[in-house]
């Protein structure tokens, strides 16, 4: 069996995601395991070149992980052939730009999403790309989840029937930054920095709904600042101008109705950070990142409503786990892998740019919406 490594660079590994689950749990622990396993039976591993403004954190990343190549110049690290992939996880701000140099330097492109703040310069760079004849791609990390995997299972095995609507639930409360540190960037919090909830989750809303439910044909959004004031990194007191929830109705084709709730201002009483349920004419599912659960039509019990009296029933009992029936690895490294071997021997890889410049046109008619107060419908 073959054994070769190739280079990737990876712009913009210094930040939360870029660093937790691109390079840590996903292009090392792929060198971990030996590499990515072709068709062929050969093997490759990963090359990681790290590329960012700061020299410091760069260096330090690279000794503490054992990397031998970091850089600031991302011109030199494109300008070296044996890097067959360039991977940007910077702030959406900075995105379009390195990624159009990466395709014109004939690197095949993997990027967080949004791939742009607007869907006119998110389709420019579906268009570089196929016009350069490079392969690119697009972080859809949460079809991988083990929970939204059972629910794929569900719906091909035909458990729901006629599926009739989708109620979604997302969020958790992010402090302000005073009395406790903030868990998330405050760029995330200004819109003139590429902020805002809605930026940030519908594109990954219309990946979901889109790969296991249908094209979504219409958005009617409201997005609101809850919190209009934050301190940031510095201890500086800054207004939040971006959106941070949003709640969002969405018709899908077939005439499926899904709802989903996203908040970074919503304190959590569920089970999951975020949860699915998914109602059909045979039986319903609620689906975490990890956990999905049942009710079959034939095991629904029937409630009867009187405010006069206690409720005596444990609607959770009623419901049976799906069991994994699998072992489920790291969804983003999963889909490295996928987005490896399409490179290199072209298999299969629906994620591309095109899919996600439709995931920021749902996002821009949703701020439109909640502009206008009007519902919008997609083109197709």
């Amino acid at each position: 069996m073959s054994h070769r490594s190739i280079g990737v660079v990876m712009n913009g590994v210094t930040g939360r995601m870029g660093y937790r689950q691109h390079l840590v749990r996903s292009v090392l622990a792929i060198n971990e395991q030996g590499g990515v396993t072709l068709s062929d039976g050969g093997r490759v591993t990963l090359r990681p070149v790290l590329v960012g403004r700061n020299p410091d954190k760069l260096a330090k990343l690279a000794a503490d992980h054992g990397i031998e190549e970091w850089t600031t110049e991302l011109d030199a690290a494109l300008a070296d052939e044996s890097n067959l992939i360039y991977f940007d996880a910077q702030v959406t701000q900075a995105r379009v730009k390195a990624v159009l140099a990466a395709i014109e330097a004939g690197k095949h492109v993997y990027a967080e999403k949004p791939t742009a703040e607007n869907h006119g310069d998110a389709v420019a760079l579906a268009e570089a790309a196929a016009a350069r004849g490079v392969k690119n791609g697009v972080v859809q990390d949460k079809l991988f989840l083990p929970g939204l995997l059972k629910l794929r299972r569900l719906i091909d095995g035909g458990f729901f029937g006629r599926i009739l609507s989708v109620r979604g639930e997302f969020g958790y409360w992010v402090f302000e930054g005073d009395w406790q540190a903030a868990q998330r960037p405050s760029w995330n919090y200004r819109a003139e920095d590429g902020g805002g909830i809605v930026l940030d989750m519908f594109p990954h809303w219309t990946y979901v709904l889109e790969n296991l439910f249908g094209r979504i044909e219409s958005v009617y959004a409201h997005a609101v600042t809850h919190v209009p004031e934050r301190v940031d990194e510095r201890g500086e007191t800054y207004p939040a101008t971006a959106d941070d929830a949003a709640y969002g109705v969405f018709e899908l084709e077939g005439g499926v109705v899904a709802q989903i709730n996203s908040s970074w201002t919503v304190r959590v009483n569920r089970d999951e950070l975020v949860e699915f349920q998914v109602d059909g004419t045979h039986g319903s599912a609620v689906a975490g990142l990890r956990n999905c659960r049942i009710q079959h039509r034939a095991a629904t019990p029937r409630p009867v409503w009187n405010p006069d009296l206690p409720v005596t029933a444990r609607f959770r009992d009623g419901w049976q786990e799906v069991p994994d029936n699998a072992e489920f690895d790291n969804g983003f490294k999963t889909q490295w892998e996928m987005f490896v071997r399409h490179v290199l021997e072209d298999a299969p890889f629906p994620h591309d740019f095109a899919s996600g410049a439709r995931g920021v046109r749902v996002a821009e008619l949703a701020l439109r919406s909640s502009a206008e107060g009007r519902r919008l419908a997609m083109e197709r």
